[in-house]
């Protein structure tokens, strides 16, 4: 696995000197409350996956993953992300889904990569719009929120030729 992305937004596969610092932001209550509480074992809780460190400024800021659908009649990929609060809402979320979706189709071969927020959060759909996924539909009781709720999510998609680099081009 290669680092994606250079100077001050790089994606490196996650690794143990990672752990700790990615176990804080995901227990902080920016990502808690979309992410809930770390599984044991997390970041290496799920094999299936490929998991990235992101990197702002050379400081740990937080995590992304995909995974892959290899049976040939629904190949696909999908893609989560969260970032510590001191870096949202910067742009940054948008840059690193454009490098994993670019990388999902360019290098890994996808047609299509898809991501599913949560219905109600607003900044994280207009981050994936802005990247070029599209609403598919609404997943209802999709997950259990921290609150033991069941709540709706978003399934979104992209397909190839809809990638947006985030400096607006395709």
């Amino acid at each position: 696995m290669t680092e994606l992305g250079s100077g001050h937004l790089r994606l490196v596969p996650t690794t143990d000197e990672h752990a700790d610092e990615l176990l804080r932001i995901h227990r902080s209550d920016a990502v808690r409350v979309r992410w809930g509480e770390p599984e044991p074992g997390f970041p290496f809780d799920d094999e299936d996956i490929v998991a990235f460190t992101v990197f702002v400024n050379d400081q740990v800021a937080g995590f992304v993953q995909y995974a892959e659908e290899n049976t040939p009649m629904y190949r696909h990929a999908g893609i989560d992300i969260f970032l510590d609060a001191a870096v949202q809402g910067r742009g940054v979320g948008r840059e690193v889904v454009w490098l994993v979706a670019d990388h999902l189709v360019h290098v890994r071969g996808h047609h299509r990569v898809v991501i599913d927020p949560a219905a109600d959060n607003e900044p994280a759909i207009r981050c994936y719009a802005a990247v070029g996924f599209r609403p598919v539909g609404i997943m209802r009781r999709y997950e259990r929120g921290q609150d033991g709720i069941w709540h709706d999510g978003l399934l979104m998609d992209l397909i190839a030729d809809e990638l947006v680099n985030p400096n607006g081009t395709r």
